[in-house]
């Protein structure tokens, strides 16, 4: 997850679809920021995948505090995206330089599948990830 200090993040919550948040222990355990389309945004990512869908839910960042990881805080939370957002994509991007292979096994176990590369902004290489949403 790119660092974010309290004005981008201030800057960056209105223009999310959703910012959910996840507590346990009277703490904050998690959370994630989700942009729908036709956000001001500056993310290259965000812009890469604006350019090739017209409706999505875009998954800017998600963060688990390191006691609750590997504990189904991360699962539910995309659960709680897909259960809200009525877009019929869900995206994102994965590192592939530096490699985060936990996290490419992870997106692939819930659908998500690689529908381009990108060489960032910041030095990295991610797999830009989508996942199909039927929504009844």
């Amino acid at each position: 997850v790119g660092e974010l200090d309290d004005a981008r993040l201030a800057a960056l919550v209105p223009q999310c679809e959703l910012a959910l948040v996840a507590e346990a222990d009277d703490a904050v355990a998690g959370f994630c920021l989700v942009l729908p389309p036709g956000q001001p945004y500056t993310s290259v990512n965000y812009r890469w995948f604006s350019a090739r869908y017209d409706d999505f839910a875009y998954l800017d960042r998600v963060v688990v505090q390191p006691q609750w990881q590997r504990r189904g805080l991360g699962r539910m939370l995309y659960s709680a995206v897909e259960q809200r957002t009525r877009a019929p994509w869900f995206l994102l991007e994965v590192n592939l330089r530096p490699r985060n292979d936990d996290s490419l096994a992870f997106h692939a176990r819930l659908g998500f599948t690689e529908v381009g590369t990108q060489e960032t902004d910041y030095g990295a290489l991610v797999s830009m990830q989508a996942k199909p949403l039927a929504h009844e």
